[in-house]
């Protein structure tokens, strides 16, 4: 069952139930996330409102990391999730999405873009390696 972004009815904060005014609509759908993990490539497409499409990954090989010192950008392969600020459960499943700092073979780097939503990883060099 899909959640619902909306709460219709309910009880007020004096205990007394609220009725719904009107039914849920189909542009109030909420999906359950997409959470990209590192691994061999998976990609999902999932049709959006207005018929638009969003493609998602289920697991991530590879990253865009951009050297902002070299001003160069590199297709680095995604080693491991280091740190993940958005939840801890992520970081100790290694799910990769916006904020979270990865290790690639460039170094460590901080993800930029929402893998979930896009179906790309940049990311920004934070250490170089060795």
């Amino acid at each position: 069952m899909r959640k619902s972004i909306e709460n219709l009815a309910g009880r007020k904060m004096t205990g007394g139930r609220k009725v719904a005014s009107r039914g849920r609509r189909k542009f109030e759908i909420d999906r359950y996330p997409n959470e990209a993990i590192a691994g061999n490539v998976a990609i999902v497409t999932r049709r959006t409102r207005g018929n638009n499409v969003k493609a998602a990954f289920k697991t991530v090989e590879f990253a865009n990391v951009t050297d902002q010192q070299a001003k160069k950008t590199v297709k680095s392969k995604v080693l491991r999730v280091i740190k993940n600020p958005a939840n801890r459960d992520y970081e100790r499943r290694g799910v990769v999405s916006k904020g979270a700092v990865i290790e690639t073979e460039a170094g460590q780097a901080r993800v930029v873009s929402r893998p979930g939503q896009d179906g790309v990883v940049n990311a920004v060099l934070v250490k170089a390696g060795q």
